[in-house]
């Protein structure tokens, strides 16, 4: 079993359309054009509204700088690089409001009808026993992070994402300093 891995150096920012920031796309899966989830790092420049994905689930995260307070339905949710990460249905008008200049953001997007998702923001040790199978993806954040699979073990760098097809089953344990971990799977 191999996990794929890609670096955000790596990848070359896509500007906006509305000049507002860039965003690097890690992964599409299965590919680009009709994905069922998609994970991306952006780069928020100015404050203004996210674009609208109906039927997608969106999962956000800060990854550093000054931080973010998002409108949703009314709601303010003011999110840091110290912030669990926000779900919420990209069919739903946002305005993202920069807190104190530009930021960096994490963004995961599952197909509603097609696939679940979820993401946590972690420090320290985490493990999990794999109760179905699923696909699996860390992101370091700033500094590295240890990833073990049964006798598997991978050092995962400083803003690289890593993933994986998984059986149900194995044992999963993680240790970093600050990371995200996602699961992703086809619904039904």
């Amino acid at each position: 079993m191999n996990w794929q891995q890609v670096r955000l150096d790596d990848v070359p920012p896509s500007p906006w359309r509305n000049g507002g920031g860039v965003t690097r796309e890690l992964l599409a899966w299965p590919d680009s054009k009709d994905w069922l989830w998609r994970l991306s790092v952006a780069e928020v420049a100015h404050s203004g509204p996210f674009s609208c994905f109906a039927g997608v689930q969106r999962w956000f995260a800060v990854l550093g700088q000054g931080g973010v307070r998002l409108t949703l339905r009314g709601q303010s949710h003011e999110l840091t690089c110290h912030s669990a990460p926000l779900c919420f249905d990209g069919a739903e008008p946002a305005d993202c409001e920069l807190l104190d200049g530009a930021t960096q953001d994490f963004n995961l997007m599952a197909r509603s009808s097609r696939a679940t998702a979820r993401m946590m923001r972690v420090s320290g040790h985490f493990c999990i026993m794999l109760d179905a199978a699923k696909t699996i993806a860390i992101y370091a954040i700033n500094s590295r992070a240890e990833l073990h699979f049964d006798d598997q073990s991978l050092a995962v760098p400083a803003n690289t994402l890593v993933w994986q097809a998984l059986p149900a089953g194995g044992a999963l344990q993680l240790r970093g300093t600050d990371f995200l971990w996602m699961e992703m799977a086809p619904s039904g």
